[in-house]
C-alpha cells in the first residue's frame, strides 16, 4: 500500500512540495522553540487527531532531538485532557436546550 506521499506524488506533486516547505517551515527554521518542543506539540496534535502512524513518527523525532519518554507521556496527558475537555464544550453546547 503507497504512503500518502507517494499517492500525492503521482497525483498532485505541487501540492507535496507545499505541504513539504510547510513541514520544513515548522520543524526546521530557527525560532524561541527547540525542536524537540515542535515535535512534542505536533504529536500531541496527531494523538487528538487520532493519527497513530504520525503519532509514532513524531515521538521517534522528539525523542531523536532530546525528548524523555516521561516528556512524550506528558504530552500524551496534555492532549487527553484537550480532546476530553472539548468533548465537554461541544456536549454542554448541544444539549444546553435540553435541560
Amino acid at each position: 500500500m503507497p504512503t500518502p506521499g507517494e499517492t500525492f506524488k503521482k497525483l498532485d506533486p505541487e501540492l507535496l512540495k507545499m505541504v513539504s516547505e510547510t513541514r520544513k517551515f515548522a520543524f526546521e527554521t530557527e525560532g524561541a522553540l527547540s525542536p524537540k518542543y515542535r515535535y512534542l506539540i505536533a504529536m500531541a496534535m496527531d494523538v487528538g487527531n487520532g493519527a497513530t502512524h504520525s503519532v509514532t513518527g513524531l515521538a521517534k523525532q522528539a525523542i531523536a532531538t532530546g525528548a524523555t519518554k516521561q516528556e512524550i507521556a506528558e504530552a500524551v496527558r496534555v492532549a487527553h485532557y484537550i480532546k476530553s475537555a472539548s468533548v465537554l464544550n461541544v456536549a454542554g453546547k448541544a444539549l444546553e436546550d435540553l435541560l
